[in-house]
C-alpha cells in the first residue's frame, strides 16, 4: 500500500481541516486526488518525465512534501493553482488524498500564481513563458507594464519574451528543447524573414555558437543582404524610402518603439520625399490574426 506520510500529514494533524490559516481565507485541507482538475490556465504544458518519475518515487516513500494550492470550483471539487507536478506524481504513487491550500482567488490571480511560481522554480521554458504572458495580455486585458509589475519583471523583458512568438515554428521548437536558449532566439530575430531566421538557426546549432557569437551571426547575415541589395538598386533606390543608413527623426523611432510594444512584434517605419511604409512583422497567421485584433480593440 502507498504510503501517505510525510510533512503534509503532520500538518493535517496539527491543523484542523476546517481552520483558517491566515487572515486572507486560505484554509489547509487534506483532499481527495480525484476532486482536483489541472488549472485550465495552466501555462505548461511539457512535464519532464524522469523529473516527474524521481518526484514520484519521494512521495511514495514520503508522502507530498509541501501542500498545493487550490481554489474551489464553480462546478464542484477543487482547480489547481500551483503545484500540479506534486499532484500528478500522488496520482501515480496511488495516494487518495493530498494535503492542500484552500484560496479564494479569480482567473486573473490563478493564472499569475501559477505563471510566477513556475517561472520562479525555472520550469518553463522561454516559450511557455512567452505563450503565458500572451494569454495573460489577451484574456484579461493587460498592458506590458501591468504584466511586469504582476511578474516582478520590466516591461522591456515582457516585450522581449513575446517576441520568441514571431520566429518559424522550426526554430520555436529547438528553442522548446533547450538546444536553442532564449538569448540566441532573441538574437536570430534580428535577421529578416523566416527564411533567414530558420538559416541563422541552423548555423548557431552546427557551429555551437554563443549568444554573442550569434549576435555576430546576424550582423554579418544583415550586412551581405545589405550589400546585395546595394548591388541590385545601387542607381535605381526609390527616392520615397528611407536610405538604409539614413538618420531618422527621433519622433519616428519613438513610435516605431510604441507600435512594436502595442502590437508584440517588430514595426519598421521607413519615410521618404513624398510618403511613407509600415512594416509590421508576424510568425504566422494566428499571429497575423493576433495583431488584427490588437488594431481593432485599438
Amino acid at each position: 500500500m502507498a504510503r501517505q506520510g510525510g510533512l503534509g500529514r503532520g500538518l493535517g494533524a496539527l491543523i484542523p481541516a476546517a481552520e483558517t490559516l491566515t487572515d486572507s481565507g486560505n484554509v489547509y485541507r487534506e483532499l481527495r486526488i480525484t476532486d482536483i482538475v489541472p488549472n485550465q490556465y495552466q501555462p505548461r504544458d511539457h512535464f519532464d518525465e524522469e523529473a516527474l518519475v524521481a518526484l514520484t518515487a519521494s512521495v511514495r516513500e514520503l508522502g507530498v512534501l509541501q501542500p498545493i494550492l487550490v481554489r474551489a470550483s464553480t462546478g464542484g471539487g477543487y482547480e489547481l493553482i500551483a503545484g500540479e507536478r506534486r499532484w500528478r506524481a500522488a496520482q501515480r504513487a496511488g495516494l487518495e488524498m493530498i494535503p492542500a491550500i484552500v484560496r479564494e482567488v479569480d482567473d486573473l490571480s490563478s493564472l499569475a500564481q501559477a505563471v510566477v511560481e513556475n517561472i520562479h522554480r525555472q520550469d518553463l521554458n522561454p516559450l511557455e513563458e512567452a505563450a503565458a504572458y500572451r494569454q495573460l495580455l489577451e484574456d484579461f486585458g493587460l498592458t506590458h507594464e501591468e504584466l511586469g509589475m504582476r511578474m516582478g519583471k520590466s516591461r522591456a523583458a515582457i516585450t522581449n519574451t513575446l517576441r520568441l512568438l514571431q520566429l518559424p515554428a522550426r526554430v520555436q521548437r529547438h528553442v522548446a528543447s533547450g538546444e536553442l536558449s532564449a538569448g540566441h532566439a532573441r538574437a536570430i530575430l534580428g535577421c529578416e524573414g523566416s527564411d533567414a531566421q530558420e538559416e541563422a538557426a541552423t548555423r548557431v546549432l552546427e557551429d555551437d555558437l554563443s549568444v554573442r557569437g550569434t549576435e555576430a551571426l546576424v550582423r554579418a547575415l544583415a550586412q551581405a543582404d545589405a550589400d546585395a541589395d546595394d548591388d541590385d538598386d545601387n542607381s535605381e533606390q526609390d527616392d520615397d524610402e528611407s536610405s538604409p543608413g539614413a538618420t531618422r527623426p527621433a519622433a519616428f523611432l519613438e513610435l516605431e518603439e510604441l507600435m512594436a510594444e502595442r502590437l508584440s512584434t517588430r514595426v519598421r517605419i521607413q519615410t521618404g520625399t513624398h510618403k511613407g511604409r509600415i512594416t509590421i512583422d508576424f510568425a504566422d497567421l494566428d499571429d497575423l490574426e493576433r495583431i488584427y485584433r490588437v488594431v481593432q480593440g485599438s
